[in-house]
């Protein structure tokens, strides 16, 4: 019962290396909202994460024969830095299996404290299958990231906190949840001495892990996870986890791409801090929840659970904000291909500022052209949809089109209309040399590639739109090699993007 985790997280040992973190209003989400927003600022922890708790809190409770020989972890970001630093400041050896899409800069946070860094596969779960292998071989005490009742307990101080530092009303906490050892830990302290508070996870929507467990009455392995918010990119939830949140979590909100971007502007319009894109997630569902059930005048706590976040990133994370606020439309339009078409339709859009245009002469009758236009929010959008159609205009809405965001909105160049046969898949490609090449290594010779379009965001994986001539006979082989692969993809041959742009 989560009765007993009162008495670990109370006596839990994370004090050495962590620090109370301090619980703070967002004077502008508060405004906006309607609502009193606190943020729990885990990202001012020494090691920019909430993981150093758990880790700590783990690897000090091991006994002398347990620690002697070390500890091994495997992870891409916080949990290693924890466990690193953990380790250190208790003078036992470390290890930590990474992916080789690791970014150098985590790897050098992780040897920064010493210890040794072991670079295998390409996922989290070839890294942790390593760092299994090597802990049963050499006798190494294995730090699980979020399955184990120590780990839980450290991460549950942050309830401890929170109920000390607010003690007056308060509706609800909102939590990021990956592997569901954060959730686990808040709500069986929350949920045991102030049980009116709900507990509500954030996931993205393309990696429900909790979501989609709580729904089926059981824990599942997704077959695919996204990769933009990588802190919680689980494919499965926890089994001691998903233990306690079943009884004890109130819901899960899943947050989009965009909308998780526009929490982190959120955050640092706020608190001038960046956070990483779990670190904002639960601002991201905050936000979602208020909105759904329009909550008014209520005290509203998020975890801002880390800001371990590329530089390189921080490039996608501007040009979405703005589409996940609904501050932005993008969209595609048909214009006659006949002088003065353009001014007509700056008339049409008003004084509304124009972000983005794209366009190219495709033939003598009209002319296809991308847009963005500045919002207000969701509701401006449909009017101005409204009003563009009233004039005579084909509008085709591409703000939740990520095909578009992505890739065409760079590569509007007109139609290929001597290209048969092609088909576009979008892929995920393992940042890292020779990934590529082991793509094409894998094509046959007839295969063509008539379209490729790729763009770093600062990620462990790079984004690839391609399309490929592959000729109606020969589908089955492609399929075949589709799923030999090892890539994660998406057919995009129907994409009104691609339709209105490339095909």
């Amino acid at each position: 019962m989560p009765e007993r985790y009162i008495k670990k997280i109370l006596n839990a040992r994370v004090y050495d290396v962590a620090v109370e973190t301090p619980l703070e209003s967002a004077a502008l989400l508060t405004a906006r909202l309607g609502n009193r927003v606190l943020l729990k600022r885990e990202d001012l922890q020494p090691c920019f994460s909430f993981k150093l708790r758990g880790a700590y809190n783990k690897i000090s409770g091991l006994t002398p024969s347990q620690a002697a020989p070390g500890v091994i972890a495997a992870s891409a970001g916080n949990h290693a830095q924890g466990v690193a630093l953990s380790a250190h400041k208790l003078g036992i050896k470390a290890q930590v299996v990474m992916p080789q899409t690791t970014p150098e800069i985590k790897v050098n946070a992780v040897q920064r404290w010493g210890a040794r860094t072991i670079l295998h596969g390409d996922t989290y779960d070839e890294a942790e299958a390593r760092a299994l292998a090597l802990a049963q071989d050499r006798g190494l005490t294995y730090i699980h990231p979020y399955d184990d009742g120590e780990v839980i307990a450290g991460q549950g101080t942050i309830a401890m906190e929170i109920l000390r530092q607010h003690s007056g009303p308060l509706h609800a906490v909102f939590v990021p949840v990956g592997g569901g050892g954060l959730i686990a830990g808040i709500a069986a302290y929350i949920k045991t001495l102030r049980p009116e508070v709900k507990i509500i996870g954030v996931e993205p929507e393309d990696a429900a892990s909790l979501h989609t467990a709580l729904r089926r009455g059981r824990r599942v392995r997704l077959d695919h996870v996204g990769i933009f918010a990588d802190g919680v990119a689980v494919r499965q939830i926890g089994k001691e986890p998903f233990r306690l949140a079943r009884k004890l979590v109130d819901e899960v909100v899943l947050a989009s791409v965009d909308e998780i971007c526009a929490a982190i502007k959120d955050i640092y319009d706020d608190t001038r801090s960046i956070a990483e894109p779990a670190g904002a997630l639960a601002v991201a569902g905050l936000k979602k929840y208020v909105q759904r059930d329009g909550l008014k005048n209520r005290s509203l706590v998020a975890i801002d659970s880390g800001a371990n976040v590329n530089f390189d990133r921080l490039r996608h994370v501007a040009e979405r904000a703005e589409l996940g606020e609904r501050r932005e439309a993008v969209f595609a339009v048909t214009l006659p291909e006949q002088p003065g078409s353009f001014r007509a339709f700056c008339r049409a859009l008003g004084k509304r500022q124009v972000t983005e245009f794209n366009y190219r002469y495709g033939d003598s009758q009209e002319a296809r052209i991308f847009v963005g236009v500045q919002t207000s929010g969701a509701e401006e959008r449909e009017t101005l949809f409204a009003q563009l159609a009233s004039k005579g205009y084909d509008v085709a809405d591409l703000s939740d089109n990520d095909a578009a965001k992505l890739h065409v909105r760079y590569m509007i160049g007109g139609h290929a209309t001597a290209i048969e046969n092609e088909l576009l898949y979008r892929f995920e490609f393992p940042e890292r040399p020779g990934a590529l090449l082991n793509f094409l290594n894998h094509m046959k010779a007839d295969w063509n590639i008539s379209l490729f379009h790729y763009r770093n965001h600062g990620a462990a994986y790079g984004r690839v739109l391609c399309g490929m001539q592959v000729a109606k006979r020969k589908r089955a082989d492609f399929q075949s090699f589709l799923d030999g692969l090892g890539y994660n993809y998406r057919k995009e041959t129907d994409n009104p993007a691609y339709r209105l742009f490339l095909g």
